[in-house]
């Protein structure tokens, strides 16, 4: 459950930065600053949605995990956005580097474990007594 809404939170935060990010580009006409305005407008709702992702999906997820998994969905939502809103043609050569994107996909959930919490336990036991305790309440480990 925390996984899908992870990954939906991601599609609605990303939908928001591309559109702060490159949704100003069909009004080339409007002054720099009115643009960065607005696109600092988008973008809050972006990292309001964002943010929470991060969070709820470090419980399910590495963060090398929840960073591919934004970039895959990056890439979807842009290519989506580039043809439909920008009228730009999609390139044969753009899918050959999805493809190598979903290579690293496969290559950073190979063989690791999908519990972010075996990591900050595996940090405690080596970490300096102060910073066991705080481990301890953050991941519910006892120190």
């Amino acid at each position: 459950m925390q996984a899908t809404l992870t990954v939906l939170l991601l599609i609605i935060s990303n939908v928001f930065m591309t559109m702060a990010w490159y949704g100003h580009l069909r009004f080339k006409s409007a002054p720099l600053w009115e643009v960065i305005v607005v696109s600092w407008l988008i973008a809050f709702l972006e990292y309001c949605f964002q943010v929470p992702a991060n969070r709820i999906g470090s419980y399910e997820f590495s963060a090398a995990q929840l960073k591919i998994i934004q970039e895959v969905i990056t890439l979807i939502v842009f290519g989506a956005f580039s043809v439909i809103y920008l009228k730009q043609q999609f390139q044969w050569n753009y899918l050959v580097a999805f493809a190598l994107i979903v290579g690293a996909v496969f290559f950073v959930f190979m063989g690791s474990s999908n519990s972010p919490q075996s990591h900050v336990v595996g940090q405690a036991a080596s970490a300096p007594p102060v910073f066991k305790q705080s481990l301890g309440r953050v991941g519910g480990a006892e120190g």
